[in-house]
């Protein structure tokens, strides 16, 4: 549980003090100029790589966790799994060390690294680059050269370590009561937002499916096929599954994942050719791949065929209750899906007519199945909407909740109905009642990524953003393909946590992600001012005008579903400094 609520800032050790060169093998390490030297021979990393170096090396010998590491060398931001990777065979590559045989650094399987060569201070008179360095002429030569430390030296070698073990321990045990105290005991109680990870669940990794063809309206094809195996695969107890990013490479190094599933889907007037890979991401080998070709009236079929050849090929135990829930689907109407998959894509717009377009068809999609839920859901999330896209009464609100009610009335088993929920109450500003939704929506989904990131919404809308940052990160692992809004949680969470840098750093990420939404510009010209940047923020601040030309920071606020009073005045204050 404490790895899913504690701030980065419990795991980190304080900020890198200028230290002397070690000895790692037979190589000397100063940190001080990212250097690497054995013998003659130097090597440059970049400054992150070092900084993970050291704190494996201050740890030599002992197990490190990912979680450890992304405190440590990332404090504060949110990264993906592959940042870590990539530095890892990085440091690798500098030391020539080998993962299948390591003499450096070893993996451990779902769990972490440890750098297993031998570790000590160098305290050679001089500096190890330039004319010191140089006398040495074997890699051997350097290690002998280098004296061994003293008794006492070896002596507060090792009470250094063992002080810095012990003081993560308490900023971990300290980060763990204080969650303790601060947890809202009727919404968050006996909730581990954590629990996805534990040891023993089969990893599975689900690339999106490639869609096929010139025609880019059939992407939102690929994408809903890929969504509903995701969906149906996250159900079962023994699994977990991570959404990866288009593109990802076939040899990415993601925790915890046993096998990959990848494919592609092209329509082609009225039929259907879906082709599907299960690899062992392990040894690389194909475990199975097939291809259907199907009239197009069978996509919901075709789906159920993929997820159950999967889940009898999967080394997992699945109770008979898991399997009937995975073959009931969402409806029996392939027009009401179709239908359903294209307001989806319209609804992340997040514009007025993109959300008129939607609401057109997730009605449609009602009208042909009248007991679609996730339908139903989505339909109530176009009148929360409404709420804050056109400044509407809030009897928008009121009907957004009861279409909500009425999804979950019907299949309240369906994580994203949950969701749905959670948002609406959100808006509503009923934030405990949402994050109970999202809370069950979790239990129905371990691997549920939107809903971690709106409980990390949540928490900087009542004033807490530090809390928000560990919920992302979570969130930004499970679907690396993330959309803007991750970006736009994160960003506004470290604005309100004093920290524009880093804030401008996501929001930023948000905007290419979605130019249009009024929302993150509105947070990148607060974020500009408190960074001292005005001309900036003031031309953020033409830009929505241009968006929304009548638009009032006082009236944005008013639909605007933050409740922390102080963080209102705080924007309300940085906005006027734009020209707002």
């Amino acid at each position: 549980m404490p790895a899913s609520v504690t701030s980065s800032a419990d795991l980190d050790d304080p900020p890198r003090q200028p230290r002397g060169p070690l000895a790692i093998g037979p190589w000397i390490v100063d940190p001080s100029i990212n250097e690497l030297r054995r013998g003659n021979e130097a090597v440059r990393i970049e400054p992150k790589a070092m900084d993970v170096l050291v704190f494996l090396a201050d740890r030599a010998g002992r197990l490190v966790s990912r979680e450890e590491l992304f405190a440590a060398a990332w404090p504060g931001v949110v990264v993906g799994d592959e940042a870590l990777t990539q530095t890892i065979n990085k440091l690798r590559k500098a030391f020539g060390d080998a993962s299948r045989s390591p003499s450096y650094i070893e993996t451990i399987a779902k769990r972490g690294y440890r750098l297993i060569a031998d570790v000590r201070p160098w305290q050679a008179a001089g500096a190890i680059s330039g004319p010191a360095a140089a006398g040495a002429t074997s890699g051997q030569a350097s290690v002998e050269a280098a004296p061994s430390s003293s008794p006492p030296a070896r002596k507060h070698w090792r009470a250094m370590t063992l002080l810095g073990l012990a003081a993560m321990a308490i900023a971990i045990a300290a980060g763990y009561f204080a969650f303790l105290l601060w947890a809202p005991t009727t919404a968050r109680e006996g909730f581990d937002a954590d629990a996805f990870r534990q040891p023993g669940w089969i990893g599975v990794a689900v690339a999106p499916f490639e869609s096929l063809g010139g025609d880019p309206e059939q992407a939102y094809l690929a994408r809903g096929i890929t969504v509903s195996l995701v969906t149906d695969l996250s159900r079962l107890s023994d699994l977990r599954v991570i959404r990866l990013p288009d593109h990802a490479p076939a040899d990415r190094d993601a925790p915890g994942v046993h096998y990959r599933m990848t494919g592609s889907v092209q329509r082609d007037a009225g039929s259907l050719r879906v082709t599907v890979h299960l690899v062992d991401a392990r040894t690389g080998e194909e475990l199975w791949s097939e291809r259907f070709d199907r009239p197009f009236g069978d996509i919901l079929a075709v789906q159920d065929e993929i997820t159950a050849k999967v889940v009898q090929l999967l080394p997992a135990k699945v109770s008979d209750v898991e399997r009937q829930r995975i073959a009931r689907r969402h409806t029996q109407s392939v027009d009401a899906y179709d239908h359903f998959l294209r307001a989806q894509a319209l609804l992340l717009v997040r514009s007025a007519d993109a959300n008129d377009r939607a609401r057109t068809l997730y009605r449609g999609a009602l009208e042909l199945d009248p007991k679609f839920a996730r339908a139903y859901a989505g339909l109530a999330m176009t009148y929360a909407m409404d709420y804050r896209l056109r400044d509407s009464e809030r009897g928008s609100l009121d009907r957004a909740f009861e279409l909500a009610r009425t999804a979950r009335e019907i299949d309240p088993d369906v994580p994203e109905v949950q969701w749905a929920m959670g948002f609406v109450q959100a808006q509503r500003r009923k934030h405990d009642e949402a994050i109970k939704s999202l809370q069950q929506a979790i239990v129905l989904d371990r691997s549920f990524a939107d809903a971690y990131a709106l409980l990390g919404g949540i928490d900087t809308y009542t004033g807490q953003p530090a809390r928000s940052i560990e919920l992302v990160r979570t969130a930004l692992r499970l679907n690396s393909d993330a959309g803007y809004l991750y970006f736009l949680v994160l960003g506004r969470a470290l604005l309100f946590q004093n920290d524009p840098e880093q804030a401008l750093i996501h929001l930023r990420a948000a905007l290419l992600r979605n130019p249009a939404d009024v929302e993150t510009r509105v947070f990148t010209a607060a974020a500009l001012v408190a960074a001292g940047d005005h001309a900036g923020a003031k031309w953020e601040a033409d830009e929505i005008r241009t968006l929304e030309p009548a638009f009032s920071t006082r009236r944005w606020l008013d639909s605007y579903p933050m409740t922390s009073a102080a963080q209102q005045a705080r924007l309300v204050t940085l906005l006027a400094d734009a020209g707002l």
